[in-house]
């Protein structure tokens, strides 16, 4: 990447953000770069262009990836914040595309402000609309929410956390050689922290798949856990013993607004933590690029789960290792949405759900089976729309891959289609003329018309349903 006379770098909302995430002031950064505070102001307020030699100095100093950071446009902010302005709330004040951008780049403090904001507008209307309707049902608590979207402002990615999880990957092989993680990770509970564990029947754990006594010094695992959630277990529990410290330094630095949202990371921090653990980072990362990212060799390899292999792909962000940039959706039969996350762009509503026409609901039909499907957003501002290869499977509920076959929940799995030649699930396929499947975002933002799969019309357009005729889609809308 060059900055040159004939194109000039402003990258003042980028840098701002790279500073506030690395919670410097503008005097240290400067001094960090060997430049003036002054010089970084102009710079961060878009006054200055970028020029070559400081954005050398920004990957050697803090080791940036200066692909990411020289990418024009924020996709995920800026669809984001076009996503909230579409909302009805705001009908009457149309707010043109290239203001939106201008937000997301400029302002970016002020562009997360304001979706949080709307994050808890639409939450709190949402559990109204559900409480009149009488349904006992509503959204997720504000906590989880929270956690959610400050895992995936960091996309999901937390190289303290690698770095820890592949060191202490290195010591038990190193104690133990030989021995499944389970083995090592068990001997090396009961040698240096004085932990037992014990497998106890369900009757005896009810609700409970894990439970730690700390009183008598052990860790209750219930009998309906399969081999890959009981290691996943251990693993959660030797994070917590050996890196609490650390675990409760991250939660802290994140700044959670209440005591259940400072739990809640914790406990995600931890669960990352134990991924790595059980995948250490290189030789996962290594791994996938060899296979493919053939899920079921990742599977075989680490001892893991469908769902714990394919949600370590989405953290493989690593500057020098970067694998392909997933994202990852799990629902259940309902629709209800449990997971998301992104090292990448994300092709979904974030405040909604999926497209009906995306094979992740219809995986349900097909239990333990991978599909794929090549999927297209709409065009936006005249560009055609984007693609997107992605797969599905159905997956079981942890407690219940011992014993029982219920396939209630579904994986989707999915990267832009450039990425796709580098997995083995698109080997055969023409990916230069793919059969390719029109979708959209949640039904209530969607355009595209005319659609059979519509469950709900768009909130920005008026219906023109009639009695002279009838629709193949049962929301039939005047088109923009």
């Amino acid at each position: 990447m060059e900055a040159t006379a004939d194109r000039k770098l402003f990258l003042g909302g980028r840098l701002k953000r790279l500073r506030r995430d690395l919670a410097l002031t503008q005097t240290a950064m400067a001094a960090d770069l060997g430049v003036s505070p002054s010089y970084l102001n102009h710079i961060e307020r878009n006054q200055r262009p970028v020029s070559a030699q400081l954005l050398l100095r920004l990957a050697d100093t803090y080791d940036v990836d200066l692909r990411t950071l020289g990418q024009s446009g924020g996709p995920a902010t800026e669809s984001e914040l076009a996503e909230a302005f579409a909302d009805p709330l705001f009908q009457g004040l149309p707010v043109p595309r290239h203001e939106i951008v201008q937000l997301a780049e400029d302002q970016p403090a002020a562009a997360d402000a304001l979706l949080r904001l709307y994050r808890a507008f639409a939450d709190r209307r949402a559990r109204d609309r559900a409480e009149a309707d009488i349904t006992g049902g509503g959204d997720d608590d504000s906590p989880a929410d929270w956690v959610r979207e400050y895992v995936q402002g960091r996309r999901n990615h937390f190289p303290e956390l690698d770095a820890l999880g592949e060191a202490l990957a290195d010591i038990l092989e190193a104690e133990t050689p030989g021995e499944s993680f389970e083995m090592r990770a068990r001997a090396r509970l009961l040698a240096r922290h004085g932990l037992a564990v014990r497998t106890l029947p369900a009757e005896v754990m009810v609700e409970w798949t894990r439970r730690y006594d700390p009183h008598r010094k052990r860790l209750l695992l219930s009998e309906t856990l399969g081999p890959s959630s009981r290691a996943f277990a251990v693993a959660f529990q030797l994070a917590l013993s050996e890196h609490d410290a650390e675990l409760t330094a991250l939660t802290e630095a994140a700044a959670p607004p209440d005591e259940p949202a400072r739990r809640l990371l914790k406990v995600s921090l931890t669960n990352t933590l134990a991924a790595a653990l059980l995948m250490p980072y290189p030789a996962f990362q290594q791994t996938a690029e060899e296979t493919g990212n053939d899920l079921a060799r990742l599977q075989a390899r680490f001892g893991v789960s469908f769902e714990q292999a394919a949600h370590r792909l989405t953290t493989l962000s690593r500057p020098t290792a970067r694998g392909v940039p997933f994202f990852l959706m799990r629902v259940d039969q309902a629709g209800n949405i449990s997971k998301r996350f992104a090292s990448g762009a994300f092709p979904f509503s974030r405040f909604g759900g999926a497209c009906p026409r995306w094979r992740l609901h219809s995986a349900f039909r097909t239990p333990g089976r991978v599909i794929t499907q090549i999927i297209e957003t709409p065009p936006e501002d005249g560009k055609e729309g984007q693609r997107w290869f992605t797969l599905a499977r159905t997956v079981d509920r942890q407690g219940h891959d011992a014993f029982t076959e219920g396939h209630d929940l579904a994986i989707g799995l999915g990267c832009e289609l450039k990425h796709a030649h580098r997995l083995a699930y698109a080997r055969g396929l023409d990916l230069a003329a793919p059969e390719v499947t029109p979708i959209g975002p949640a039904c209530r933002l969607c355009h595209r018309h005319p659609c059979a799969e519509r469950a709900a019309p768009p909130v920005d357009r008026p219906l023109t349903v009639d009695d002279w005729s009838k629709s193949v889609s049962p929301w039939p809308f005047a088109e923009g």
